[in-house]
């Protein structure tokens, strides 16, 4: 079974995450459906030309040593993202408690009517 690598499964999950960002109107789902979307990305810069490498030791291994900036780079994103994931919750919690609704177009309605 050579086609399940991350780069298909990272694909996969891209998709499911778009389906449930497109489809869902409800706020949580939504943001879970970022969440996926983010680590289906940070699955594939991962996954892709993935060879196996040497640990990037100075003076340890002298062939194909590889390369810890992508590595690095992968985990900025996650810290990142937990914390736009954590940011985005604390608004939804606060919207929700405000407003009363999980659904993106009555939270909109729901504000209109308070600014009238």
């Amino acid at each position: 079974m050579k086609w399940i690598n991350g780069e298909n499964v990272a694909l996969i999950l891209f998709f499911i995450g778009m389906y449930g960002l497109i489809a869902r109107r409800n706020i949580l789902k939504s943001i879970i459906s970022l969440g996926i979307i983010q680590g289906s990305i940070i699955l594939f810069f991962i996954s892709i030309h993935h060879k196996d490498y040497n640990p990037p030791i100075y003076g340890a291994f002298k062939e194909f040593p590889s390369d810890p900036i992508p590595h690095g780079l992968m985990i900025t994103a996650v810290v990142i993202g937990m914390s736009v994931t954590a940011v985005s919750l604390i608004m939804f919690i606060t919207a929700y408690n405000i407003l009363g609704t999980t659904n993106w177009n009555k939270m909109k309605q729901a504000k209109e009517e308070m600014n009238e």
